[in-house]
């Protein structure tokens, strides 16, 4: 079981300081928290295994705890931060080093392999593959899940993601067969998560009414399992689990609008107990459906 990370006074006064400075306040609708415990920070960096061969995407620096960090152990930080109030705080200290950018965008607007495009000719020669870059951030709760999704997803995606959550979602990423989620299967399909430390809510001001978890995701060259297409295998998942609590072989008929007959057919061809439900089967199992699901579409 990962360790709990206790809190820390010293970064919690200056962050506290620092926001009274600039006549700040921590953005409730941004889901902003920010990270006062310097011993969540070295198990970040840890976790990353940074070095200065590295490319480091950021997301949401905030007030730039953590991206000092990426700063001095990293070849190079692209930090990608909405608030254009944190700009105008980050700017005067981080901008004077030359292996940072700071990008006042949303990230979901961006593609990585653009954003790294458009940065690369400021990349030093340490940096020889800019292709093998790494997520390292402290997400915002209300925007987790889509920011998984969208490098996941990428056209380019990271090599690895170590990424500040809420515990209950980290937990939810990493289960197993019996307790799978759309969530779960959407990252294990791409990559191996893993939980590297829990964080107390007091590691963070404001504080949270939830605590948090470390997690890191070594993403896969190709998906974990093979199928006809990726569309068609998250459609299948999600017809799955449309009708919660159902069987199996009920979700799928009202999701994919079959006959119930048909769709017995496919799962008893592709291994599976009929009887189960979505979050019991494997991996693998959504695998095998898709690939006879769609062979059998191929056929009429």
């Amino acid at each position: 079981m990962p360790d709990s990370l206790a809190g820390n006074g010293s970064l919690l006064s200056q962050t506290k300081a620092l926001l009274h400075r600039h006549r700040l306040r921590a953005l409730k609708g941004m889901g902003q928290h920010f990270l006062v415990n310097s011993a969540v920070l070295k198990v970040i960096t840890q976790a990353a295994g940074l070095s200065s061969r590295d490319l480091v995407i950021e997301i949401g620096p905030g007030m730039g705890i953590l991206t000092r960090e990426l700063v001095a152990q990293s070849g190079y930080v692209i930090a990608v931060e909405l608030d254009p109030r944190m700009i105008e705080l980050l700017e005067p200290t981080l901008l004077p080093h030359k292996n940072f950018s700071l990008i006042n965008q949303d990230i979901l607007s961006i593609e990585p392999r653009d954003l790294i495009e458009r940065e690369k000719d400021r990349f030093p020669a340490t940096v020889a593959d800019p292709s093998l870059y790494k997520l390292v951030a402290n997400l915002p709760y209300y925007i987790t899940q889509p920011i998984i999704r969208h490098f996941c997803e990428a056209r380019l995606k990271p090599q690895t993601m170590v990424i500040m959550v809420q515990k209950e979602v980290a937990q939810n990423i990493v289960s197993s067969p019996g307790a799978l989620s759309i969530l779960a299967i959407s990252v294990q399909f791409y990559g191996r998560p893993r939980i590297v430390g829990y964080v107390p809510a007091s590691s963070f001001y404001p504080l949270p009414k939830v605590d948090s978890a470390i997690l890191e995701i070594d993403l896969y060259t190709r998906p974990q399992v093979q199928v006809s297409s990726e569309k068609s295998f998250f459609e299948i998942v999600r017809a799955g689990f449309c009708a919660a609590r159902k069987q199996l072989a009920n979700s799928l008929a009202q999701g994919l609008d079959m006959p119930k007959p048909e769709v017995l057919s496919l799962i008893r061809k592709a291994g599976i107990d009929p009887q189960k439900r979505a979050e019991a089967l494997s991996l693998e199992d959504w695998a095998r459906l898709e690939n006879i699901t769609a062979e059998a579409r191929n056929k009429c």
